[in-house]
């Protein structure tokens, strides 16, 4: 098949319905980072509009996903930045480590690594999906069932003596335990339906079932991802109509127009707030947050470059697979290095590639990277109307994500069925990913790797040496 042929009425159409349909997909995950959902809109089309200049693939979409969302709150410990400096230096703090991340990844381009990354065991890279995807699944419950999430279920463990004194011994004992403190959390509040909040739970859990189900009850002509944009307005249309008493996106700033990028002599200004890229390398106290140690920083950001890599190797080898499109792993990995270079003096958390959105956009007929240009410019001229999305309630995004990885994390089918070594490594690199942090996770997972190479390289030598 190979590469489509152009067309600039399909790529245009393409764009605007991704654009369209992702929204809710952007609020849902800028709420994982841990920032306010509205930036979500705000910082994601830079990032694109740059990765659309510069990848060679038609489909493939990139900008925050579940897994950079989750990695970026988890590497930084994102609940306890904000609750000790607020929300407006912590987007400060993501957007530095981006530009870290940003850096690595074009440094992994300029020795090749990307051909290296596709040499990566299957066992660990499932392992790992699985780990993320039960850390992404926990993030998002609270949202889904308490008032008013993260902070309703800080307020619930405080109240706790038992929780409350398990997870200081935990944090005292074991403090590279971040993913196992926020398992506790989550198997607590699912262990008291009591402590729930009626309202938000029952919208939760009907919008998780439409949205898992929506495809198969809607008209087969409508564009992917339409259940997601019904319950969103759906919900909205609800939260606005009703005395709603769970949390909701919230109020939208305007953005102050000298933060813009002012053109033609002030005449046009793109809403796109561009960040002091001094500031962010030299005054945000990154390095504080990995003991102090730039080794450490510099190492996490070539870890996380490298794991997000692998969702881009794992979306173009699929097309260079079913659609005989090749594919330039250096390429790939050096537009993934600018991308997150152009998030982190945009306020975005480190982006990567999006596997639903580019399926989405080969299946609806893409034929160039113009289709994500565009979704990223729609994206931009948006944010001067987003306050329509102040009403939406939490619990409805929440869902989104929800729907997307519960399969895979109740029936991770590929890690069940994987045996020996192979089940060793998988299962030790999801259970580190879940319980440290994903980008500890990995580490675990290449290094048990390693150790069963070499284990398995022993018996071979002892058998050559006899037969000499």
């Amino acid at each position: 098949m190979g590469k489509p042929k152009f067309s600039l009425a399909a790529d245009i159409l393409v764009g605007v319905t991704m654009a369209a349909t992702s929204i809710p997909q952007l609020i849902a995950y800028a709420e994982t980072v841990g920032y306010a959902g509205y930036r979500g809109i705000a910082t994601a089309g830079p990032s694109l509009l740059a990765w659309g200049f510069i990848t060679g693939s038609p489909w493939i979409n990139c900008g925050v996903t579940s897994v950079t969302a989750i990695m970026a709150k988890s590497d930084l410990d994102g609940d306890s930045y904000v609750s000790e400096f607020g929300e407006s230096a912590y987007v400060k703090l993501v957007s530095a480590y981006s530009l870290y991340v940003g850096m690595a990844s074009m440094m992994l381009a300029l020795v090749g690594f990307g051909k290296f990354i596709e040499l990566v065991p299957q066992s660990l890279r499932v392992g790992f999906k699985w780990g993320s995807s039960v850390g992404v699944l926990c993030a998002a419950i609270p949202n889904g069932l308490l008032v008013r999430g993260a902070s309703t279920l800080k307020s619930i463990v405080t109240e706790s003596e038992t929780m409350s004194g398990y997870l200081s011994a935990l944090k005292e004992n074991f403090p590279a335990a971040i993913g196992a403190t926020s398992v506790s959390k989550i198997f607590f509040v699912l262990t008291q339906p009591q402590l729930w909040a009626l309202v938000p739970s029952v919208l939760f859990l009907a919008c998780t079932i439409f949205v898992m189900r929506g495809k198969s009850m809607l008209p087969k002509g409508l564009p992917p991802g339409t259940e997601v944009i019904i319950v969103t307005i759906a919900a909205t249309i609800f939260s606005i109509n009703s005395n709603y008493e769970g949390g909701v996106v919230g109020a939208v700033p305007p953005m102050d127009s000298s933060k813009g990028i002012a053109l033609f002599n002030g005449k046009l200004v793109i809403p796109i707030e561009v960040l002091d890229i001094r500031s962010l390398l030299f005054e945000v106290p990154l390095v504080e947050r990995f003991g102090g140690s730039y080794l450490v920083l510099i190492l996490s950001a070539f870890i996380f470059a490298s794991v997000s890599f692998l969702q881009i190797v794992s979306i173009a080898s699929s097309f260079e697979t079913e659609n005989d499109l090749g594919w330039s792993p250096t390429r790939e990995v050096f537009a993934q290095g600018i991308a997150c270079s152009i998030a982190g003096i945009t306020g975005s958390a480190p982006v990567g590639g999006s596997l639903s959105r580019s399926l989405i956009s080969r299946m609806a007929g893409a034929t160039s990277q113009v289709a994500c240009i565009i979704t990223a410019l729609s994206w931009i001229c948006l944010q001067p109307y987003m306050s329509i999305m102040s009403s939406t309630p939490k619990a409805a995004l929440s869902a989104v994500i929800v729907s997307a990885v519960i399969k895979g994390v109740l029936q991770p089918k590929a890690l069940m069925k994987m045996k020996g070594i192979d089940s060793i490594i998988g299962w030790g690199t999801g259970i580190a990913t879940l319980m440290a942090s994903p980008t500890a996770g990995f580490a675990v997972g290449l290094l048990l790797t390693v150790i069963f190479h070499i284990m398995a390289k022993k018996p071979q030598t002892k058998k050559k040496r006899e037969a000499l």
